[in-house]
């Protein structure tokens, strides 16, 4: 008889760890508590699917917050591993400007409908609308809609996702099978930050502050848009400085964002702008010196009144604007999850040490990356890591 091996999320990871262990003669058996496979990958894609990052291999692995665990895989199947792959299920990609690698035709649906069409072919068991309900030793409780059934398996694969975005499938609830030493508490990342608005900014709702420089640490500034929102700020750029924003939080600091809103425009260049003559306006005088209406409303809400008409002081706020945060969006709402199975829990096979019968892969994973292709990366590479492990215990 082939052995068993299951495989609990049919999200990137799982499909990843699937592929890999379908080479094999094994039978393999994934199970879905949703009806249909890889649903927030899928959402990921509706905007454009960033599948990976062209930059060379030794900067993108310094993106993730344990580089050293996730480097040797990401460096195996990198961004040009992912496109050849791509290109086996013939999808073609492209590199863009700033290094994302697109699929050309930017949707996930039909590279999605390719994968499970060859993972199937491959022999790869698919069970939809199947929740795992308990886990213990090689044995696996599970629920569909119908009745409640227990299963052994020579070795099982935990791709289950974090805790974001439950309502696609990543609920969390595996965090009950394992105990809770094994587990770092997960945080919203890759998510908005909350600031207190008064109704003063409520036409600036939507708008971007274009162009700035952005840190929480002066070492580590990036640079782009950010938007304004209803409940705080928003963007890519917010996102790439979570990392340093939690950090904050940890070690019970105030949680505080700084902006340079003219980074191209230098301290001696903004004084000599900043001295117009008494008949100006300082909306005009602001404007003239290079600040846009969403970046003047934003000094007015943040500087205090009395510092408006000192051209020194108000140099120094525009291009050191310190503002106080209130905290992240709800982690239902954030992109991906900082937290999950810690690292020394786990073999360098990615073997439960606790249970040799499972192993670990995706985002319940602790580890943590910005936006730009380097989750997906991730997902993909500890997939096919966790099934590589599978099958050296197995064999």
């Amino acid at each position: 008889m082939p052995k068993r091996v299951a495989i609990i999320g049919a999200g990137p990871a799982g499909l990843m760890a699937a592929e890999v262990l379908s080479q094999y003669d094994y039978e393999i058996e994934v199970f879905e508590q949703k009806p249909s496979a890889a649903r927030k990958f899928l959402m990921a894609g509706k905007t454009g699917l960033n599948i990976s990052h062209a930059e060379p291999v030794e900067a993108f692995t310094q993106r993730y917050d344990r580089a050293e665990w996730l480097a040797p895989w990401v460096k195996q199947w990198d961004a040009q591993w992912i496109q050849g792959w791509m290109q086996g299920l013939g999808i073609e990609s492209y590199v863009g400007s700033s290094g994302r690698v697109f699929p050309v035709e930017m949707k996930a649906a039909p590279l999605l409908r390719a994968w499970l069409k060859r993972l199937m072919n491959d022999g790869v068991k698919f069970h939809y609308r199947h929740r795992c309900v308990d886990l213990s030793n090689n044995q696996l409780t599970i629920e569909n809609q119908t009745q409640q059934f227990s299963a052994t398996y020579d070795a099982i694969v935990l791709a289950c996702g974090a805790v974001s975005w439950s309502q696609l499938g990543s609920d969390g609830a595996w965090q009950q099978w394992l105990p809770k030493h094994e587990i770092e508490p997960f945080q919203a990342s890759n998510a908005g930050v909350l600031k207190t608005w008064s109704s003063f900014m409520q036409e600036c709702f939507g708008q971007p502050l274009k162009r700035v420089n952005a840190w929480v640490r002066p070492e580590q500034q990036t640079h782009g848009d950010i938007i304004i929102t209803h409940y705080g700020f928003e963007s890519g750029v917010i996102y790439k400085l979570g990392r340093d924003l939690r950090a904050q939080i940890a070690q019970q600091q105030l949680l505080q964002l700084h902006l340079d809103l003219l980074p191209d425009v230098s301290v001696e260049q903004l004084e000599k702008r900043l001295q117009g003559n008494k008949k100006q306006s300082l909306t005009n005088l602001w404007r003239k010196a290079g600040l846009d209406q969403v970046k003047i409303n934003l000094l007015r809400e943040i500087v205090d009144k009395s510092l408006w008409s000192d051209a020194k002081q108000m140099v120094q706020q525009i291009k050191h604007l310190s503002i106080s945060l209130d905290g992240f969006r709800p982690i239902e709402e954030a992109i991906s999850c900082a937290g999950g199975v810690k690292q020394d829990v786990l073999s360098p096979r990615l073997q439960l040490q606790s249970n040799p019968y499972v192993f670990c892969c995706g985002e319940m994973l602790d580890w943590d990356a910005p936006t730009g292709g380097y989750l997906l990366t991730a997902c993909f590479a500890t997939g096919r890591a966790a099934a590589e492990g599978v099958n050296a215990f197995i064999k």
